[in-house]
């Protein structure tokens, strides 16, 4: 026994002996971390599989909604500009409404006049002259020969 305690006491055995257990520790925390990174790879493997399900699962609704809400946008947008419409013509309705106003519209478009006073209407001479032969001559034709006529026109202006 003594050689035995001799040898278990010895430098030499001493250093194979840490050798052997640290090398059994290094194998086992490289086990371990071999194990560690299959589980963890695996769960980050279901996890981004999972992750990419929900993607693609919301994708259509997330577009729909944006879309909506361009649509909501839109037509809020054009409701405002339909307000603004039925106000200005409220507007245009109360002044109607006003005799005084009702009576200056008569007078400018269909050139009313009052009893007792002239009524002159001033004619532009140059436009008189530019008034070509042909459109003189087209209320004496017959209406279906104008149609033809201008669609004959439109046709050579076209080519």
């Amino acid at each position: 026994m003594a050689v035995k305690d001799r040898d278990r006491f010895s430098t030499a055995t001493r250093l194979r002996l840490l050798g052997e257990q640290t090398a059994a520790r290094v194998y086992r925390s490289q086990t371990r971390r071999q194990a560690r990174r299959s589980r963890l790879t695996g769960r980050a493997a279901l996890l981004a599989l999972v992750l990419c399900s929900l993607i693609v699962a919301l994708a259509y609704p997330i577009r729909q909604y944006v879309s909506q809400r361009a649509d909501i946008a839109d037509l809020q947008r054009q409701q405002a500009k339909a307000r603004q419409r039925v106000e200005q013509l409220r507007d245009l309705k109360a002044r109607w409404q006003d005799d005084a106003y009702a009576e200056q519209q008569i007078r400018l478009r269909l050139h009313y006049v009052m009893p007792g006073e002239t009524g002159y209407v001033v004619i532009d001479p140059d436009a008189a002259a530019k008034q070509s032969s042909t459109d003189r001559t087209t209320a004496a034709r017959p209406w279906y020969t104008n149609i033809w006529d201008g669609i004959d026109r439109s046709d050579k202006s076209g080519h």
